[in-house]
């Protein structure tokens, strides 16, 4: 079929770095088509050109045989591009309706929206009531919002970014039957994923990135993710191994943890109970806004428990804070890369030492030891292939990949008795997650305990000898990885225990 998109030489530069480098390829009518890139190969760029938020400093772009050089999203939306963000534009206390209207350039009455919400959502397969606070939907829920409110205007291309990433296995395949329906139909998809193997069973064709050029095309179908991978990060991958080992002692104990939500749509905790041993990998499982947070918070001690226990190695540390249990290892980097687990404008020295002050020793008698904290950094960079100038860089500055490896790398370099993690490869490239993976298998192998909290089934199913399911604050008694199907995976993490799932 004819191409619907066809970008002919597009180039941005920014200081210091060119994004997209004379990028050139089509998209046809009809297609599914695969955007591969490791982070920082440009992928965010591109489709931010073609909708509208970024204007390119040469080549062209043409949509539907016309012109197509959008001055904003509202322009591209016009031309027929919708585009569904990794991240959700929601207010959770508006209905979905509500939501939909603000995304609308014109919208229509609130009872004929209402109206056309309900035929679209019905003909595709993705049931919505217009009336729903959006604060009460689950992750897959509020990304039906999204998809509805690009339907609502016909998009003739439409971008998806890393569309899969809060779903549960059933809500993938649903995604998939509506996307295979809107193909169809006519409509273009762009899909941008890491998820290589969803890439090969969705996708006609794929183009990929690498330092912001085009150095591959291909049908996903015929080649291996693994060799997908590899042409995308141009080098061979090996997949993480660990050394076999049985678990030792109990390391951390959760006895019937709870935890009160601390905002209208925040979730609370409800006897949560767990026992985590020396040299395992406990893998948590949820759909978004499940509780993940919170359970990080309490483990770290940044919230403490209103009911329950918290034990370290046999000792209780229930009403201890986040510097007492780092003293006596307990380390946990959370879900949010700037703001939460490293401070965006500090150097990487400075990070370094927002954590690892204490075991460390990188401060004596009230003064920074900078030329340990600096050495320390190095260390981090150096173990974990942290590509960066050097330890003055601003975590800023860093890809998200290269930040999550030094996050990741500077608690395990603390020689943890216990490391909780969540979410620890979000938005990481195959070669970024391997490394990372990798490195928590090691710990694991030395004797650490490791809790991964992730929504990334494969992550989990890669690295995890047990695996518990969060569901609406409550946690599944974990069950071990091996012989666990998807589908009763999925039943746990949609609120069925037990041998019931």
């Amino acid at each position: 079929m004819a191409d619907i998109l066809t970008l002919d030489g597009l180039t941005k530069a920014y200081p210091g770095v060119v994004a997209n480098d004379a990028v050139s390829f089509g998209i046809a009518e009809g297609s599914t088509h695969a955007l591969l890139g490791e982070n920082g190969a440009g992928k965010s760029t591109l489709v931010k050109m073609i909708y509208g938020l970024v204007r390119p400093d040469a080549g062209t772009m043409r949509l539907a045989g016309a012109p197509h050089a959008p001055h904003s999203p509202k322009e591209a939306r016009a031309a027929g591009v919708g585009m569904v963000f990794q991240h959700f534009s929601l207010f959770d206390a508006l209905d979905v309706a509500e939501n939909i209207t603000l995304g609308m350039d014109t919208p229509p009455p609130r009872s004929e929206l209402a109206q056309r919400i309900r035929e679209v959502s019905r003909a595709y397969g993705l049931p919505l009531e217009p009336a729903r606070i959006v604060g009460t939907l689950s992750a897959g829920e509020r990304q039906r919002v999204e998809i509805v409110r690009c339907l609502l205007q016909s998009p003739r291309l439409l971008i998806m970014d890393e569309p899969t990433s809060v779903l549960t296995p059933q809500e993938v395949r649903l995604l998939f039957d509506t996307l295979e329906k809107l193909s169809d139909e006519g409509t273009a998809i762009l899909y941008i994923s890491h998820k290589l193997e969803e890439i090969r069973a969705l996708c006609d064709h794929a183009t990929i990135l690498r330092g912001g050029r085009v150095v591959a095309t291909c049908t996903p179908a015929d080649h291996s993710a693994a060799e997908l991978a590899e042409m995308m990060v141009g080098a061979r991958l090996t997949a993480p191994a660990r050394i076999a080992r049985d678990p030792g002692d109990a390391v951390l104990t959760l006895d019937g943890v709870a935890l009160p939500a601390t905002h209208a749509f925040g979730t609370a905790l409800h006897d949560v109970s767990l026992t985590l041993r020396a040299g395992e990998v406990m893998g948590i499982g949820g759909v978004a806004g499940n509780g993940q947070d919170e359970l990080l918070a309490v483990i770290a001690g940044e919230r403490r428990a209103a009911a329950g226990r918290v034990t370290l190695a046999g000792r209780d540390i229930t009403r201890d804070g986040p510097d007492a249990r780092r003293r006596a290892g307990l380390l946990t980097a959370p879900e949010e890369r700037l703001g939460h687990a490293a401070a965006p404008a500090m150097s990487l020295t400075e990070n370094a030492l927002l954590t690892a002050h204490e075991r460390k020793g990188l401060a004596r008698h009230g003064f920074i030891r900078w030329r340990a904290t600096r050495d320390f950094a190095r260390a981090v960079i150096a173990a974990f292939d942290v590509r960066t100038p050097g330890p003055g860089q601003a975590a800023q500055a860093l890809s998200g990949g290269n930040l999550q490896k030094f996050v990741i790398g500077r608690e395990i370099l603390q020689a943890p008795v216990v490391l909780a993690v969540n979410q620890p490869t979000w938005g990481v490239d195959a070669s970024a997650a391997a490394a990372i993976r990798q490195a928590l298998l090691d710990l694991a192998s030395d004797g650490a305990g490791v809790i991964v909290i992730s929504q990334d089934l494969d992550e989990l199913t890669e690295v995890s000898d047990t695996f518990a399911a969060l569901n609406a604050g409550r946690l599944s008694a974990p069950r071990p990885m091996r012989g666990l199907t998807m589908e009763e995976i999925g039943l746990m993490l949609g609120g069925v225990r037990g041998e019931a799932a």
